[in-house]
């Protein structure tokens, strides 16, 4: 048999959180850099991929299609994603690590995530790529942050709950993959529904937001966003961590250990650990 059981899956990703809460601090922040790298690639490719298209439908499919490339750089290259380390809570559960390994793991993750996401951002704009299509890659960018800091936290962290589900659901079905192409796989369909369902990934949020704060200086990219109804003003760093990172990330956290983790650990590792 070629994929684990869901019980079996469940032993590996105890396993797996006991193994990254004994990382050293430096390598879970370096080894979160490449995640947030990884992440921010693959947003920056869908919004390359859909800038020009008009019907939002379509261009959510699309970038659907192009996004799980940045999970599957993470699982196969190897990298620490904060979101896919909510399922860290089932090594919590069993006591194999404590409340502070895990709160340590998901801190430094999360700022190493944050530091590869707006480096990327950063070197995309400075490289100029933004400029595609007489700029209205730099003013889609911008827009799609700015629409990101104007959802409201009951929004933004329903649709964190909704997007980590997802995400988690991907990561916990790579542990009962047993090659590399259907580890590929089984990451590739539920990233593509979160992306094409609009849902909120606090990660991928670092590199969309902050890539639209530093391109609205540019006076070409602004002005085309706010042709296309962006609400420029709003695009502020205050706003990406209290409007939106903020709820998102409890959203995210919630969909992954919560609705992936604690539920599976109920089901499957309960009463092999209570006997």
């Amino acid at each position: 048999m070629n994929f684990l059981s869901p019980s079996e899956i469940a032993e590996c990703a105890v396993n797996a959180g006991v193994k990254k809460a004994n990382i050293t601090v430096i390598n879970q922040f370096i080894l979160g850099m490449l995640a947030g790298a990884f992440i921010a690639f693959g947003a920056q490719v869908s919004n390359m991929a859909t800038h020009t298209i008009a019907d939002i439908s379509t261009a959510k499919l699309i970038a659907g299609l192009i996004f799980p490339a940045g999970l599957i750089m993470v699982v196969m290259a190897g990298a620490e994603l904060f979101t896919g380390n909510n399922l860290m809570i089932l090594s919590l559960l069993e006591r194999k690590i404590t409340l502070i390994q895990l709160l340590r793991s998901w801190v430094v993750v999360y700022l190493g995530n944050l530091a590869g996401s707006v480096l990327v951002a950063f070197l995309v704009v400075k490289s100029g790529q933004l400029n595609y299509s007489g700029g209205l890659l730099g003013a889609v960018t911008i827009k799609a942050a700015a629409g990101k800091v104007s959802l409201s936290f009951v929004n933004a962290f329903v649709l964190g709950v909704l997007c980590n589900w997802l995400v988690c659901l991907a990561v916990w079905m790579t542990f009962g993959a047993k090659d590399g192409i259907s580890k590929a796989a089984v990451i590739f369909f539920p990233i593509w529904l979160f992306v094409a369902s609009g849902f909120e990934h606090s990660i991928a949020n670092m590199y969309y937001i902050t890539a639209g704060i530093f391109a609205k200086p540019e006076a070409l990219y602004a002005g085309k966003a706010a042709e296309l109804g962006a609400n420029i003003d709003g695009l502020t760093w205050s706003a990406m961590f209290t409007r939106n990172l903020l709820p998102v990330t409890l959203g995210n956290i919630v969909g992954g250990a919560v609705c992936v983790g604690c539920v599976y650990w109920f089901v499957y590792r309960r009463t092999l650990y209570l006997s």
